[in-house]
């Protein structure tokens, strides 16, 4: 079993969990970033959860 095997098996159950420490990530950069990049910030958090999606399922 590889390591990529290994943390499907852990966060297969977990979206939600991934989805808001995503989320926390996000808003911490927005935090610490002018707010013109608010947007991209939020639109990379989203592409962030979509990828995890895709390597988990």
């Amino acid at each position: 079993m590889g390591i990529m095997d290994s943390a499907k098996e852990m966060l297969s159950g977990s979206s939600d969990q991934v989805d808001g420490a995503v989320d926390a990530a996000a808003a911490q950069v927005k935090e610490h970033t002018p707010d013109q990049v608010d947007g991209a910030v939020d639109q990379g958090a989203e592409m962030a959860k979509d990828a995890i999606k895709d390597q988990l399922s």
